[in-house]
């Protein structure tokens, strides 16, 4: 999961009244009406609430008549909050020596650093993101035009390197924009 997901999800969770009504979806649908009811609030304070809820996608909606029904998608709530643990646990995986990390390196570069493939195995992909981000900077905002013209001078398929780079936390985007990421949120180690 990215990174700005994660962040996203903690994000709407951090209400108390977003919990709450977790809680109570959690035993089964309820309209907005009842929700209400149970929490003592007004059904345009639901509304809101359930709009961000809706947002992480962590209720679904079944219309009966002029009736709408919550419920709680349980499994995107667990994959969502098991997301962090995750990613840390991810570090734990990608162990490598020096020596393997400089042999993904020269079978997949040519002498004058150009990436000859995109290596499927997860493994391999992550020594050779690690390689390619090397030329970047640490607190620098990139745009997506320069991070691509970087990218291009490694490969021709650029959006799929740019995209692998987020994905696996190498970089963070917002609005086209892209930053390196700390090396410790980096799957490698």
């Amino acid at each position: 999961m990215q990174l700005s997901r994660i962040v996203n999800f903690h994000k709407t969770l951090g209400d108390p009244t977003r919990i709450r009504i977790i809680a109570l979806l959690r035993h089964g649908p309820l309209h907005g009406q009842a929700i209400a009811g149970k929490l003592g609030l007004k059904p345009p304070t639901i509304t809101h609430h359930m709009a961000k809820l809706r947002e992480i996608g962590l209720i679904n909606e079944r219309r009966e008549k002029n009736t709408i029904y919550f419920s709680l998608n349980a499994k995107n709530l667990e994959r969502s909050a098991t997301a962090i643990l995750n990613l840390v646990s991810e570090h734990a995986e990608f162990k490598t020596t020096e020596n393997e990390r400089n042999q993904v390196i020269k079978n997949f570069f040519t002498f004058d650093g150009k990436l000859k493939q995109i290596p499927a195995q997860r493994k391999k992909k992550i020594i050779v993101l690690a390689h390619i981000v090397k030329g970047l900077k640490t607190g620098v905002t990139y745009d997506e035009r320069e991070i691509n013209e970087y990218l291009k001078q490694f490969h021709e398929d650029y959006a799929t390197l740019r995209r692998e780079l987020v994905m696996n936390h190498f970089m963070y985007r917002e609005n086209n924009k892209y930053e390196l990421n700390p090396p410790e949120l980096w799957i490698l180690k």
